[in-house]
């Protein structure tokens, strides 16, 4: 088996199990990015977009609020179920079983494409392939992240605790890197980068279901899973205030068009 099968299988199984807790603990990303996006960056109400990789909906229902119509591309059943009863009330979408190399959208059929907090599962080389194929002329896409604040104490405490029980954690936002070479060689090194202020706030039960809901989270029937949720406990109560942690987080936005 090739390292892409793989890499491409185990995105797609990644998430699992874990689709209700996604839906309770990811949150939203900046609503000035959204506000921007339809202001400034392009996208219109009219707008067709392709959200690949688009997990329970979480960014595809921002841009769907907005009017435009959404398909909301995903592999995996259990996210792609749940996206299902999430954008149910919404008739400007569609919900596809697809992977970012295969998206089963027509050739030159959507006008933009996103994915949030997704795009680092891809494999670059045939997700821009797809992109060519199944953008218009001169279509943009935006590759979209919330990432924590590294330099934050809490998150340090975070990091710590996912790496001493989670052996699949390999860092936040799946390992991105500002500027990373991935990001340069699918829009050959020609885009947008920009940066929203998107600060994160968290009960106990949000801040835990934050935790579970990353791919490289213990479950519950993983050994040490008991002693990992005792430290996320610990730390929420070591730093929150009247009940709520404060999260410091930006989103992050990668924009422009490729050429083939």
């Amino acid at each position: 088996m090739s390292d892409f099968s793989i890499r491409e299988m185990d995105s797609t199984k990644a998430f699992d199990g874990i689709a209700s807790v996604y839906v309770k603990g990811r949150p939203t990303y900046a609503e000035k990015f959204v506000d921007d996006l339809y202001n400034k960056l392009g996208i219109t109400t009219e707008s067709i977009v392709a959200d690949i990789g688009s997990g329970t909906g979480k960014f595809a229902e921002q841009i769907i609020k907005k009017g435009s119509f959404v398909y909301c591309v995903e592999p995996n059943d259990d996210m792609r179920n749940q996206s299902i009863k999430v954008l149910d009330k919404y008739s400007n979408k569609q919900c596809i079983a697809g992977g970012a190399e295969n998206t089963g959208l027509k050739e030159h059929s959507v006008d933009y494409i996103t994915t949030a907090q997704a795009f680092h599962w891809f494999n670059v080389k045939l997700f821009k392939n797809e992109c060519i194929r199944i953008l218009k002329p001169n279509g943009k896409v935006f590759l979209i992240w919330n990432l924590r604040d590294n330099s934050s104490e809490m998150t340090q405490r975070c990091f710590v605790i996912y790496k001493k029980y989670c052996p699949k954690f390999k860092g936040f936002g799946g390992g991105i890197q500002k500027d990373d070479i991935r990001i340069k060689e699918f829009f050959a090194g020609k885009y947008e980068y920009l940066e929203y202020e998107n600060p994160l706030f968290y009960d106990k039960e949000t801040f835990i279901s934050r935790s579970l809901s990353g791919s490289y989270s213990l479950k519950s029937n993983d050994e040490g899973f008991d002693e990992y949720v005792t430290e996320l406990r610990e730390l929420f109560d070591e730093y929150a205030v009247d009940g709520i942690i404060s999260m410091p987080n930006k989103t992050v936005v990668y924009m422009g068009t490729i050429k083939e």
